[in-house]
């Protein structure tokens, strides 16, 4: 088996319970109040969730990028750390960008 495919299976075992836990709150919920669950009220939160779950791994691959070359981009020239730190801010704002659609979304 290969590294990507390791990687792959690693993300749908961790991300699927974050995909069917807003479904099966929403489900029991409903369920318990006697409502019936309305048309696409559990898909909106599978939506958010899926949101920042896409944002945050897009996120840590690109920090995952910035810290090697920033790594060796200090070790030849210190004076760049202003640069890499604004490399890394950039990279991590993908995931505050994944994590406003969801309230959106919400």
């Amino acid at each position: 088996m290969s590294l990507r495919t390791k990687k792959l299976l690693t993300y749908l075992i961790l991300g699927l319970p974050l995909l069917l836990l807003p479904l099966s709150i929403m489900t029991v919920s409903a369920a318990s109040s006697g409502n019936a669950v309305p048309a696409g009220g559990g898909l909106r939160y599978v939506g958010a969730a899926l949101a920042v779950l896409g944002s945050t791994i897009g996120a840590g691959i690109g920090l995952y990028g910035v810290a090697i070359g920033g790594s060796a981009l200090l070790a030849e020239n210190p004076n760049a750390f202003t640069q890499v730190l604004i490399l890394g801010g950039l990279a991590e704002g993908v995931a505050v960008y994944g994590l406003l659609v969801a309230f959106l979304i919400i």
